[in-house]
């Protein structure tokens, strides 16, 4: 493990705040935080030892993310890629993701919050598709040399600023004080921020039903929750138990359905569990 550091919180004219008489004030750097980490804490160095020359990065908070997915890293290897991102489509103009674009002739993500709603809701004359549709599910591939020669040497350049509510020591009060508004600045910076260094990026346009089930709201809510996660993480299970030559069989609509990862990556070698076999659901194998 490599945590993250926690930069110091200021005021909007740079002045460093106190939580305690005797400790600063700070705050999350961000998931863009990922590369100092890595640099304070020898990680670079220590794969580089290692003869480590690709990497693959993913959010813990995909349920169906493919660790060092072959497909997505042979795919970046044989493009000659320094930097990869895997995408899908966007379901809707308001679906709360990113999606990859070009500035400046430089790939970059443009976050949701970012964009007008007629940017967010312009399609294609040809196929009615959303135009900035792309949409970004924190699942990137480096090579080892992009992070070292390129990104490392631009960390200072990454930082964005982001006000926020920081608690602070009052000193006449003599305790420290939450407040209701935003009262100072945080330094931030996102994964994704390197895209724009990269001289040889690629994208892999992934199917949504068999890469991206997300955990971002507490259980009960409509979407992104670990309920929504756990009915698409069944029914990629009852797909390959299906493509296998299973016939399932009890109660179809579970979403207590597994294909362990010890058994099968991606649904391949389980012809023995499942060809011309019934299968109750739900299962686990």
């Amino acid at each position: 493990f490599s945590p993250q550091g926690p930069p110091p919180a200021m005021t909007d004219d740079g002045k460093l705040i106190l939580e305690t008489p005797a400790s600063l004030a700070v705050a999350p750097d961000g998931n863009g935080g990922i590369y100092p980490a890595m640099v304070k804490h020898s990680v670079l160095s220590d794969m580089k030892a290692k003869g480590v020359r690709y990497i693959h990065v993913f959010g813990v908070d995909n349920a169906l993310v493919k660790p060092a997915d072959p497909t997505f890293v042979g795919y970046c290897i044989r493009q000659k890629a320094d930097c990869g991102n895997k995408a899908l489509w966007k379901t809707s103009p308001d679906e709360k993701v990113g999606v990859l674009a070009s500035r400046g002739k430089r790939p970059c993500i443009v976050e949701y919050s970012d964009m007008s709603k007629e940017m967010s809701e312009l399609r294609s004359e040809q196929d009615g598709r959303l135009v900035f549709g792309a949409g970004n599910i924190c699942n990137h591939f480096y090579t080892l040399d992009f992070l070292e020669q390129v990104v490392v040497p631009n960390l200072g350049n990454m930082y964005h600023i982001a006000r926020k509510k920081i608690p602070y020591y009052c000193d006449e009060q003599k305790k420290t004080v939450k407040p209701t508004e935003n009262n100072g600045i945080k330094l931030e910076s996102f994964i994704f921020d390197v895209f724009p260094l990269s001289e040889s990026m690629t994208v892999l346009d992934v199917r949504r039903e068999d890469e991206f089930a997300p955990v971002k709201n507490p259980p009960g809510s409509d979407v992104d929750s670990p309920d929504t996660a756990r009915r698409l993480f069944s029914n990629v299970a009852k797909k390959w138990m299906r493509e296998a030559g299973a016939t399932l069989l009890g109660d179809l609509e579970s979403d207590q359905c597994e294909v362990g990862p010890m058994t099968s990556y991606g649904g391949e070698g389980l012809e023995k569990l499942a060809k011309g076999k019934e299968v109750a659901c739900p299962f686990s194998v």
